[in-house]
């Protein structure tokens, strides 16, 4: 897995973008792909009992817990979960707890995982050990939901490099010019269904311009 240095490098970059974290997703170019997305995500999750991993400010959160059973929604950031609490969901069907989505060590009886904008950061060679964790920890056919982004060219950073197994690297400044080196990789839809064909059974992937969206259920 990612060793810990890293991850508390990317989880101090993520930290210190709370306060304007949800700002992306005002991209007027996205709306459209978003407005789809949330209907997605909405629809899929309805009646599950959810455990999402790096949740964030909550955006997403906020699109699906109405149509879900239950959530416990998760993220690394104390920083980041501060402001997933502003958004005023209801306690008794949402909590928030602080967790590393690489030691999911909450306990509870989920039908669902769902991530936003989480496997990208996860690197290609920790990939299946990821997934046979999350596997063992949700149990056979547990719904398994992913967003990232796609790679546009106009959009996105800078790709600074690519490492010896394939992943990527964007070179991030941050307004008081601090600089960061994050972990983003791009993978195709053949390289995703490479990747789960193993341990997840049922997969879609619907590609937008902006995003892409999986779902499967652990075999």
């Amino acid at each position: 897995m990612m060793q810990n240095k890293e991850r508390a490098e990317m989880a101090k970059y993520y930290a210190k973008l709370a306060d304007k974290y949800d700002q992306d997703y005002a991209t007027a170019e996205q709306q459209a792909d978003l407005a789809e997305l949330h209907e997605r995500v909405s629809d899929v999750l309805s009646g599950h009992r959810v455990l999402e991993l790096a949740c964030g400010t909550g955006h997403w959160t906020e699109q699906y817990a109405e149509f879900a059973e239950s959530v416990i929604a998760t993220d690394i950031n104390p920083e980041m979960l501060e402001k997933a609490k502003t958004k005023g969901l209801p306690s008794d069907k949402v909590q928030f707890r602080l967790m590393d989505a690489f030691e999911p060590d909450v306990d509870g009886d989920f039908t669902a995982c769902f991530a936003g904008f989480w496997w990208s950061h996860v690197k290609r060679q920790d990939q299946a050990g990821f997934l046979a964790m999350l596997r063992k920890k949700l149990g056979k056919d547990a719904l398994l939901v992913l967003l990232d982004d796609c790679h546009v060219e106009s959009d996105n950073t800078t790709i600074a490099r690519t490492d010896l197994e394939g992943n990527t690297f964007q070179l991030r400044t941050l307004l008081n010019g601090e600089r960061y080196e994050v972990l983003k990789n791009y993978p195709t839809d053949s390289a995703l269904r490479k990747r789960f064909a193993e341990p997840v059974k049922a997969i879609r992937i619907v590609r937008l311009e902006n995003f892409w969206m999986l779902t499967g259920r652990f075999k």
